[in-house]
């Protein structure tokens, strides 16, 4: 009554093309998260010393005391001045290869200070009280603060996935749905048959289940197959950045097994969809 068509009709295809994107969408959405998590992980601890004087001397006496109390302190796992060739390699493309930070800009000194517990505003206030009359141009600031906008875009970014995954489903849904009345309208007459036969309404349903689960199992197959080519390719584009933000954004294997299950949802939610929808119109035809 509902000949598979295996690939020749329109659903499979449409459903390869939702999987496909719902793969993406979902993939890019569980990085973000990966990439927001490891970098708040990393930068719980993390605070930033910087000395701001104009004199170099000066600067690299505060910065000297600044390190040694620091060090001494019990709160604080280790500290790390930034040397002046690490900061002059960060300001080339702005002020220009060979450039000294000491004739052309004073640069702050940098110090890296990492704590044994997360950084808090009362932690903060101590190491600032402990550095004020030692080293009074040293500002410390937690290196969390200046990635806030960040955060909050991958977060929005994240929700745009998850809303778009929903979307997607919902759009496959539809597309049974049009689907399956189109067959119910093609095989009224022979429906109207079965009945006086005595065929009852669910054996008529698993007929449609079975055509629209065998339809959604060879898409969402492609689809899949599809949605990891894209997600291969766009990791390698983004690994050869070398940025270790984005690093941080790589997919483990609970990730994956995710990505794995979105074409079994798919089968899943166009068999119910079919199912609800035959057995709806078959109840309104008798």
């Amino acid at each position: 009554m509902v000949p598979h068509t295996r690939l020749a009709g329109p659903v499979p295809w449409v459903i390869a093309i939702m999987v496909a994107l719902t793969v993406i969408a979902a993939a890019g959405g569980l990085a973000m998260s990966n990439v927001a998590s490891n970098a708040r992980a990393e930068l719980a601890g993390g605070a930033t010393v910087q000395i701001i004087e104009a004199s170099a001397s000066e600067r690299n006496r505060q910065a000297a005391i600044a390190e040694q109390l620091l060090a001494e302190h019990p709160t604080v796992a280790s500290v790390q001045r930034v040397s002046d060739e690490e900061l002059n390699t960060l300001l080339e493309p702005w002020l220009g290869v060979g450039a000294n930070n000491n004739e052309a800009v004073p640069v702050p000194a940098l110090i890296d200070v990492r704590l044994r517990e997360d950084i808090t505003e009362g932690n903060l206030n101590t190491l600032r009280g402990l550095l004020a009359s030692a080293a009074p141009a040293a500002r410390i600031d937690a290196q969390s603060s200046w990635l806030g906008p960040i955060f909050s875009a991958l977060s929005s970014l994240q929700w745009l996935a998850a809303a778009l995954v929903i979307l997607l489903g919902l759009t496959s849904a539809a597309a049974v749905w049009l689907a399956a009345r189109t067959a119910l309208g093609t095989n009224h007459d022979t429906i109207e048959v079965v009945h006086l036969l005595g065929g009852t309404d669910p054996q008529i349903a698993r007929i449609f289940e079975r055509s629209v689960g065998f339809d959604a199992i060879l898409g969402g197959a492609v689809g899949l197959a599809l949605g990891l080519v894209a997600i291969l390719v766009l990791g390698g584009q983004f690994e050869q950045l070398g940025s270790g933000m984005i690093a941080g954004g790589g997919l483990g294997w609970v990730d994956w097994l995710l990505i794995a299950l979105i074409p079994l949802a798919g089968v899943a939610v166009a068999v119910l969809t079919a199912r609800l929808t035959v057995m709806g119109a078959l109840r309104r035809m008798l």
